[in-house]
C-alpha cells in the first residue's frame, strides 16, 4: 500500500486479559486518539493490532489469531524477530525468525 511514511513497533509482553479483552483496550486506545476505524486501507495516526497470543489460534468473528497477513508483513516480523526470534507461529510452526527469512 503506498501512502506517508510510518514508524512501526512491536511488543512482546504478558497480559491476564484474555484475547478479546486485549483487543478491546487496544482498539479503545485507537479511540481515544482519534482513531476510526472505517475498513478501507488509509492513513492513521495509531493502529494497534493483536499479532500473536501464545499458542493460540482463534477465528472468531472480529477476532483473527494469528492475525491473517502478518507472516506477509516484514515491517511486523523484522523487529519481531529481533526481539522474539524463536517466537512460534501455531498455525504454520516456524518461529518469527524463520519467517522473516523467507521474506528477505
Amino acid at each position: 500500500m503506498e501512502g506517508p511514511d510510518f514508524l512501526n513497533a512491536v511488543i512482546v509482553g504478558h497480559t491476564e486479559l484474555a484475547p478479546r479483552a486485549l483487543l478491546e483496550q487496544l482498539l479503545a486506545m485507537e479511540a481515544e486518539r482519534g482513531r476510526v476505524r472505517t475498513g478501507k486501507p488509509e492513513p492513521r495516526a495509531l493502529d494497534l493490532d493483536l499479532i500473536l497470543y501464545g499458542n493460540l489460534v482463534i477465528d472468531e468473528p472480529g477476532l483473527v489469531v494469528p492475525h491473517p497477513r502478518f507472516h506477509e508483513r516484514g515491517f511486523v516480523l523484522t523487529p519481531l524477530a529481533e526481539i522474539a526470534p524463536g517466537m512460534v507461529d501455531p498455525r504454520s510452526g516456524q518461529t518469527v525468525r524463520e519467517l522473516a527469512a523467507a521474506l528477505a
